[in-house]
């Protein structure tokens, strides 16, 4: 009688030795670093971009996204240092596209504000439509509801305040306006009553300079003291900044002429008011070399492509 034979019996073999860490791919050339300055004086490339005034950051990125931008004839990548002598190029549908962006001129009424829709006011780009179109604009653009996309204001203009504001969807022009670098000149023409009374609080807190209309003295040329103006045109600080200097000068007994190169907060009336001087009205009227001229208020134009700013 034959024994029935057992089972085979299997041995787990032994696991394969451990496999050392795969090694990390090396980062692409130019990518050690992508903060906005890297070793050896490279920069990020949407920086750099922005600094030649090709593009905005924001656009550079979008344009290297979809591989529209080389960097010493190759595709770059996203976040990428390039040296400040690197050859840049940009794709034929990166120049097509920003060809067809528009800069926009409005003369902005009172009660708008510049950007968002705040406390119940209406921003200033609900302007923008055909009907509120400069009859006298002889600019070859045809409006169309897309340029009101990413169509943003480059400055505050205040609530209370009239006069030209820009807004673009150029990227370039926005950085030229009121980029970190900015040193754009805009003019403002200022009406003002003399209450003699210095409001210190003014030069801390923006809310210091409203109020009811005041009383004061309307020929303000005759009686202001040349040494407020002095102060007006250099030494004033707000919020613990000193001031940049400003050209100030009478425009008539009532009016000034204010040229700044800078734009913080109410900063025409917060000024005004640590010298005595209440803001009746303010209205900018330049920008750069752009004038508001005749445009009526109420009513925009667009940047000529002959214009710059």
């Amino acid at each position: 009688m034959n024994t029935p034979k057992s089972p085979p019996s299997f041995r787990r073999a032994p696991p394969p030795p451990a496999k050392p860490p795969a090694a990390r791919a090396p980062i692409p050339a130019g990518q050690t670093n992508t903060a906005a300055h890297g070793a050896n004086g490279t920069i990020r490339l949407n920086k750099r971009m922005a600094e030649l005034g090709m593009a905005s950051r924001r656009e550079a990125d979008d344009w290297i996204a979809k591989g529209w931008v080389k960097v010493d004839g190759r595709v770059a990548e996203m976040g990428m240092q390039v040296a400040p002598d690197a050859r840049i190029e940009v794709a034929k549908q990166a120049q097509g596209q920003q060809a067809n962006q528009v800069t926009i001129l409005l003369n902005k009424p009172l009660g708008l504000v510049s950007g968002q829709a705040e406390d119940g006011h209406q921003p200033a780009i609900t302007l923008i439509q055909p009907q509120n179109r400069w009859a006298d604009d002889n600019a070859r653009f045809f409006f169309h509801p897309s340029q009101l996309k990413s169509l943003v204001p480059a400055g505050r203009l205040d609530i209370d305040s009239t006069g030209l504001l820009v807004l673009t969807q150029d990227g370039r022009v926005a950085r030229q306006l009121i980029g970190e670098d900015s040193r754009m000149e805009k003019e403002y023409l200022v009406r003002v009553v003399y209450t003699g009374v210095d409001n210190p609080a003014a030069a801390t807190s923006a809310a210091a300079t409203h109020g009811p209309k005041p009383e004061g003295v309307t020929d303000v040329q005759s009686v202001f003291p040349a040494e407020k103006l002095r102060l007006l045109r250099h030494g004033l600080s707000l919020d613990g900044q000193p001031l940049k200097p400003a050209t100030v000068e009478w425009q008539n007994p009532e009016q000034l002429r204010f040229v700044l190169t800078e734009g913080k907060k109410r900063q025409i009336r917060r000024m005004c008011e640590q010298v005595g001087l209440k803001v009746l009205a303010l209205k900018r009227v330049r920008v750069g070399k752009v004038m508001l001229g005749h445009l009526p208020l109420g009513q925009w134009r667009y940047l000529a492509p002959h214009e710059s700013f």
